[in-house]
């Protein structure tokens, strides 16, 4: 069972590298907000480098927006590498768009990424798009925005729809969105109690914060152990001490990946695949 989940930038190899000996149960490799948009080609290129082989476990990666200029090119650099376990697709908005991923991607484990409202009042939908979808969560930052909610309680109907449409479609569980600081353990053994008991079991951590080294703040799973039936998930702290990754990759300005890295092309722009289809929002009677 998952019950640690460390978040790691894409574009900072060394990083990665120091999370894969964390102890952590799986690690999840950004493309999306923790890259700026110069250093997105250079990440992709690291982290394919990366999963041209298993890593010691398991590593999922956040792609960009399936909308964005760099989607397409991160899913066909992604896809077959024999290292990835996940694929995890952010801003969906549309079955389509999960259907499209999928028969691009051959059969990998994708995970909807619901950061709109539009995205929320479809969740079953979506959760139903594909047998290759194996997860929801909420984007929640992102969800915030668009909502205008600034106060938390303006969240409660969002969770709930997506505890709903995964169970209803026979999903996992899904997991709580990023806890602000998991060094106040507990405040973070609250939240997930609060998080499980709603049907949202585990929790993501700050990047910014250093990640304890238990698994305090999990509640007690139905068989006695941390974390029920979800997963909780870490960032990772600052890099310190640590071997490098087998051929270190730097970006501008430094060495550029090894000669049998994967080398990206130019980036794809978003096609009808990718790009959710335009339709008038669905009345309220609907979700």
């Amino acid at each position: 069972m998952i019950l640690t989940w460390l978040y790691v930038p894409g574009d900072r190899p060394e990083v990665v590298a120091k999370a894969l000996r964390s102890g952590a149960d799986a690690v999840i490799v950004d493309l999306e907000d923790a890259v700026s948009a110069s250093r997105k080609e250079y990440a992709r290129a690291a982290t394919a480098e990366l999963l041209t082989e298993p890593p010691p476990v398991p590593v999922h990666v956040r792609v960009n927006a399936l909308a964005s200029p760099w989607a397409g090119a991160d899913l066909t650099a992604l896809a077959k590498l024999p290292g990835l376990a996940g694929l995890r697709l952010p801003k969906v908005s549309a079955p389509e768009q999960i259907a499209a991923v999928a028969d691009r991607t051959g059969g990998v484990a994708l995970y909807a990424l619901l950061e709109s409202a539009l995205g929320v009042e479809r969740a079953y939908d979506i959760a139903r798009a594909h047998p290759a979808l194996r997860g929801l969560s909420l984007g929640e930052a992102d969800l915030r925005a668009d909502l205008g909610v600034t106060i938390e309680a303006g969240l409660d109907w969002p969770r709930s729809r997506v505890v709903v449409a995964a169970r209803a479609a026979g999903l996992a569980p899904p997991a709580q969105s990023v806890f602000p600081d998991i060094r106040d353990l507990e405040a973070l053994a609250v939240s997930c109690a609060r998080g499980a008991g709603a049907g949202l079991p585990g929790s993501g951590g700050d990047p910014s914060a250093p990640a304890p080294g238990d698994r305090a703040g999990l509640p007690p799973g139905p068989g006695g152990g941390s974390g029920g039936r979800g997963d909780r998930g870490r960032r990772a702290p600052h890099p310190g001490r640590g071997r490098p990754p087998r051929r270190p990759l730097r970006g501008p300005g430094g060495p550029r990946p090894a000669p049998n890295a994967w080398s990206p092309g130019p980036p794809r722009g978003p096609g009808p695949l990718l790009t959710p289809p335009a339709r008038a929002h669905p009345a309220a009677g609907n979700a």
